[in-house]
């Protein structure tokens, strides 16, 4: 995997908001108010997925207030509930075989995940990956060998990972190659077999390769990691490899690279203005099918008609809703369909290719309306310096554009920060719009899907360059007359709680309130904090947000909690006990010194969480303090 993408993993986030009951001149009628515990308890029945000969559908449903999962045969009416997890969600699953599951799941946000198996009838429920602070990941589910996995484990290391080759009816595992230090994704072909790896040395990237698993592995492509070659999969006679790449140029394509010679033999597909994100294809028909990217919204490139006909077929029935296949058979003949949009949740569907029958199955939260939600609406402005922003402006129900006038306003920066925000239906978005508010989300410079150029905008640009896009978004907003200058507030999660910090620090009278969730706030203890499976990328983190040592006056300037007496404005700070990849003590720092000044900061710190708040009571607790905290602070 390419480290760009391996990062944004690490540093992903979950996004928050704020919430708040004013007014606006001449403003529609109010949209009916929703319960809270509407937008924000466990869907009724989600993350769909069918067994690899078509008998079976599962499923994730809440059992004691976590999210389970459940069997249930296809045309019957009966589920058998596989797990009985109480004390945290589980994370992931898949199927293994016709007969077993596989999930993950870590304890109280610490992001250890462990590897379980379960029967289709809920009997032998094994952990497979049983030790105290090691985190797992799945390299390769093997669909082809039902008994085997390939997984990596921080277990000899805690700073890399070495895979394993699992049998999961023996728990036997071996390990395949020993981790020098420097790898950071393993490549398996078509026949299971470990022939490639990327590998992170400084800030240079490389790429290994090997022909046959017993001879050694070579260096075939070193490049800065700047430069993106992403091998997605080998071709389907494993000599190359599909890839995404941005060698030679600003927007990362879909290309076939050579291996065994490290150089890119043809480009398949490239948009102008976009990425390709990722690749997939047909396993039974061995043949290329898709590029992803995303413009505003997602969008697919075919390369396969029988692929593009499934989904035309799909499109007219589906007309209004974005469509994603979620789980298919090996015959590639049934398949798990999920809708979305902006507005809604969706539903699950089975579709089945030989009767050309699209069959419901559920809504997955039946209870939100979608006529009661608001549209996301795609919107650009110009930064201080000329660069193009794109963003999205949620209003409430019944504004438009065009009389939109006066509005209270959350502005929400994503977390990541080498991440972005999309299109569709997000809950906290939609209960924001349902109390009166309108909700602004940007994609700074930094966020991905834009090219190589825009993202390198961003290297040592925390609390800087990347403020003053959110800055410059805000003020456009003023000026067109949307927002109410005197009711911004400023809301988001990791980075983006970084950035409300900062923003408080930097421009205390843009906004009358902020909300930080898990956010960093001193860029020294951040570096010294950060879980021991990054520390490979430190090098890099140096160049992308700074160096400690050699920029230390630019992070004493863009550290919040070095800077808490320049903040006047009202906080909230939530933060998870648990937190592995913001330490707790980033939200301590900046509540102490607040506290130090005589300055009253709500705290709201949950023992059983970690990077943001996953248990439905927890959920619940938090946006109802931050309706009160915002309701209050934003009159």
């Amino acid at each position: 995997m390419k480290t760009r993408i391996m990062f944004n993993l690490l540093m992903a986030v979950m996004l928050g908001m704020g919430i708040f009951l004013g007014g606006c001149k001449e403003k529609p009628m109010q949209a009916k108010q929703i319960p809270l515990e509407d937008f924000f308890k466990n869907p009724e029945k989600s993350r769909y997925r069918i067994s690899p000969d078509g008998k079976y559908y599962s499923y994730m449903a809440p059992y004691e207030n976590r999210m389970n999962i459940f069997v249930q045969e296809i045309g019957t009416d009966s589920a058998t509930r596989l797990t009985s997890e109480t004390d945290r969600d589980i994370s992931n699953y898949f199927w293994k075989n016709p007969s077993r599951i596989l999930y993950m799941k870590d304890t109280g946000g610490d992001e250890n995940f462990r590897l379980y198996g379960v029967n289709i009838d809920g009997s032998n429920l094994v952990c497979f990956t049983d030790f105290p602070e090691v985190r797992t990941e799945i390299i390769d589910d093997l669909e082809n060998v039902p008994t085997e996995v390939i997984i990596g484990m921080n277990k000899r290391d805690p700073q890399v990972f070495d895979p394993y080759r699992l049998n999961i009816e023996t728990g036997k595992m071996e390990m395949l190659a020993e981790n020098p230090g420097n790898i950071q994704g393993w490549i398996f072909d078509h026949d299971g077999k470990l022939r490639a790896a990327s590998a992170l040395d400084g800030v240079n990237s490389q790429i290994l390769y090997r022909d046959k698993e017993s001879d050694p592995f070579q260096v075939v492509l070193t490049t800065s990691f700047k430069e993106t070659m992403s091998p997605q999969f080998f071709t389907f006679d494993n000599k190359n490899v599909y890839s995404v790449s941005n060698l030679n140029r600003d927007k990362t394509a879909a290309v076939i690279f050579d291996l065994a010679n490290g150089k890119e033999l043809e480009v398949l597909y490239e948009n102008p203005d976009n990425d390709v994100d990722a690749l997939s294809y047909s396993k039974k028909r061995k043949v290329l099918t898709t590029a992803f990217y995303e413009s505003w919204k997602g969008e697919r490139y075919f390369f396969d008609d029988e692929t593009k006909l499934i989904f035309d077929r799909l499109n007219k029935e589906l007309d209004n809703y974005e469509i994603a296949i979620t789980g298919v058979t090996k015959e590639e003949d049934k398949f798990i369909i999920r809708t979305y949009s902006d507005r809604s949740l969706g539903s699950y569907y089975i579709y089945d290719k030989n009767s050309d029958e699209l069959t419901k199955i559920v809504d997955v939260s039946p209870w939100i309306d979608e006529n009661e939600m608001a549209s996301q609406v795609p919107v650009e402005y110009q930064s201080r310096d000329g660069l193009t922003i794109h963003g999205y402006l949620t209003l409430p129900l019944g504004y438009t554009m065009e009389n939109a006038e006066d509005l209270p306003v959350v502005v929400n920066p994503h977390g990541g920060p080498w991440a972005r925000d999309s299109w569709g239906f997000n809950p906290e978005i939609q209960f924001l719009a349902n109390r009166g508010y309108a909700v602004f989300q940007m994609n700074f410079r930094g966020s991905t899907g834009y090219g190589k150029k825009f993202w390198e905008e961003s290297f040592k640009e925390w609390g800087r360059a990347m403020q003053d896009d959110i800055t410059d978004g805000v003020q456009w907003l003023i000026e067109k007359g949307i927002a109410d200058k005197d009711r911004i507030a400023i809301y988001g999660g990791s980075y983006g709680g970084y950035a409300t910090l900062q923003g408080l620090v930097k421009t205390p009278d843009l906004y009358a309130a902020g909300v930080d969730y898990v956010g960093v706030s001193n860029l020294f203890t951040f570096m010294q904090t950060i879980p021991p499976y990054w520390k490979p990328y430190l090098d890099m983190m140096y160049e992308m947000v700074g160096n400690p040592v050699s920029d230390s006056l630019q992070f004493v300037e863009t550290s919040p909690a070095l800077n808490a007496a320049k903040i006047t404005t009202p906080l909230f700070i939530a933060q998870g006990a648990n937190d592995p990849r913001v330490n707790k003590d980033e939200s301590d720092q900046v509540v102490e010194a607040l506290k130090a000044r005589g300055i009253v900061v709500e705290y709201m710190v949950k023992d059983n969480e970690g990077h943001g708040f996953h248990n439905e009571e927890n959920r619940f607790d938090f946006y109802r303090a931050m309706e009160k905290f915002l309701g209050e602070n934003m009159k």
